[in-house]
């Protein structure tokens, strides 16, 4: 399976407690922190709704 690399570009605070908790599950903690997952349409689905706090590049 493919793979990508989530990096958070905005921070988190003033968001709302949802978009917090989607961005840690993503495993994200602070701004420029870089994570390597699995493509899964779970994954996916994530990153859309914090779309606007993360940059996506496939590996």
């Amino acid at each position: 399976m493919k793979k990508i690399k989530v990096t958070q570009v905005k921070s988190i605070i003033d968001r709302s407690e949802r978009q917090k908790r989607t961005v840690e599950a993503l495993g994200l903690k602070k701004i420029n922190a870089s994570v390597e997952v699995e493509a899964t349409p779970q994954i996916l689905g994530m990153v859309r709704k914090v779309s606007h706090l993360v940059k996506v590049e496939e590996l």
